[in-house]
């Protein structure tokens, strides 16, 4: 038997301040959009803003329904917009943003399974890492450089 070894780093901001101010601005984005979302069941709602090569930003809020688990995460609705909308597009950036309606969310909540699989297969067909930050709704902003910090052992189309 052998044993590996899988090492991911984060760039951690305590605030927003800290981050390129092309980050605050999607930061904003993803609250705005957060704010919308549509979180009747969980009451924890969640935003993504996507800055795409071209320019464009696209946003995304949850969206839930009471036949779980038959809505989307914010991520993937953004995400899928953007590939709806600017198919030829490379996304740059992804900014999420997530509170509970019934305490502070103090951590930064990362992408979920789902989502992370979603954002790798955008990553792998455009053979180019997306940058990734998330917060909480208060307190510090996690960078990943890639998906590949979150979903090291990622399922790919060349598995197939």
């Amino acid at each position: 038997m052998k044993k590996i070894s899988i090492n991911t780093e984060f760039s951690v901001f305590e605030n927003a301040q800290e981050t390129p101010q092309e980050i605050q601005t999607l930061l904003k984005e993803a609250i705005a959009i957060r704010n919308k979302a549509y979180a009747p069941y969980s009451k924890f709602k969640v935003g993504a803003a996507i800055l795409l090569d071209n320019g464009k930003v696209v946003l995304g809020s949850n969206q839930e329904n009471a036949a779980y688990p038959s809505g989307l995460c914010a991520e993937r609705v953004a995400i899928f917009q953007a590939g709806s909308l600017y198919p030829d597009a490379k996304i740059k950036t992804i900014v999420v943003t997530a509170a509970a309606e019934l305490n502070t969310t103090t951590n930064p909540i990362p992408p979920c399974g789902a989502c992370r699989q979603s954002i790798a297969e955008y990553e792998i067909r455009q053979d180019a890492p997306i940058e990734i930050y998330f917060t909480g709704e208060i307190g510090d902003i996690y960078k990943s450089d890639s998906l590949k910090n979150l979903l090291p052992l990622l399922f790919n189309k060349n598995m197939l």
